[in-house]
């Protein structure tokens, strides 16, 4: 990687920092959700980048992928145990970072968000060239059963690439079989789940979030602009939320054909099939051959 794509690296690592913290205070009961996750998208338009996939808050049981509707009223309650998970791409290079806020008057859900924070703190300092993530998903367990909770088995930590959030390594957080070790200069986002059950999500809801992953076979009676708007996006993941100054029915033709092709695909929220409570805590970490450096750290 050269010096200038690290720089880039290095920025969206900083301004998700920023929005992460920003977004760890604005967390509060009888707060919109949807007033959280859009004022960390702008923020993030207003450093001059545009968010990697949309910004999420997922309460309690729901462990990842809760984006709100256009038209989403749900407030944060007391009590709640809430992710926020959001991206940040500066020409290509993107950062990804998470934190869990504990909403509740007794500090219930505090020892939970801290064995996902100390297992991700473990992770961090075995990273290096090489090392097999079957190590690090090993660790990662142990961290969390120390603790007295599992990890979520079936979430993983992943490579990051230009123009794209999910690639190779998968980062587990419990051993597993596979073979896969730490590139060298390469980013990868390592995000341990703690949870109060066995740790198993499945899909649940109505997806919010949708990816662009091949051009349409045929474009007859789609929207021009609506594909357009989708397209322009060069394969990051999307929201309605981004499509408001376009006819809703054109945008939701423009989905479910799109989707039936299978050129679009859809993320409904992740839930713990439990019901149990999930924290999560999400860095960017870049691999350098002679240097770790976590570009999302607090600054």
């Amino acid at each position: 990687m050269i010096a200038t794509e690290l720089d880039n690296w290095r920025r969206a690592g900083r301004i998700a920092s920023q929005c992460r913290e920003w977004a760890r205070t604005a967390i509060q009961p009888g707060v919109r959700l949807r007033d959280v996750l859009e004022g960390i998208e702008e923020r993030i338009r207003a450093a001059g980048a545009i968010p990697a996939f949309p910004a999420q808050t997922s309460r309690n049981h729901i462990a990842a992928h809760y984006c709100s509707s256009p038209e989403d009223e749900t407030v944060y309650e007391e009590g709640d145990c809430v992710k926020v998970d959001l991206g940040v791409c500066v020409e290509g290079a993107i950062a990804d970072t998470a934190c869990t806020v504990d909403l509740s008057s007794d500090g219930r859900w505090g020892d939970l968000i801290k064995a996902s924070s100390d297992a991700l703190a473990t992770a961090i300092s075995m990273v290096e060239p090489g090392r097999p993530t079957a190590e690090i998903g090993a660790a990662v367990e142990r961290v969390i059963q120390s603790a007295g909770f599992e990890p979520v088995r079936n979430l993983t930590g992943h490579g990051l690439d230009r123009w794209t959030v999910h690639t190779a390594p998968q980062i587990p957080s419990c051993p597993d079989h596979g073979r896969d070790v730490l590139p060298k200069n390469k980013v990868v986002a390592i995000e341990p789940f703690a949870c109060t059950g066995r740790g198993h999500t499945v899909e649940r809801g109505r997806a919010e979030v949708f990816m662009m992953v091949r051009p349409p076979r045929k474009a007859k009676g789609l929207d021009k602009g609506v594909l357009r708007a989708i397209e322009s996006w060069r394969g990051l993941p999307i929201a309605r939320r981004y499509f408001e100054e376009f006819d809703r029915d054109a945008v939701e033709d423009a989905f479910g054909k799109l989707a039936r092709q299978a050129s679009l695909l859809r993320f409904p929220p992740l839930v713990e099939q439990e019901g149990v409570m999930v924290a999560q805590t999400e860095h960017s970490i870049f691999v350098g051959e002679d240097a770790v450096e976590v570009l999302t750290a607090a600054v």
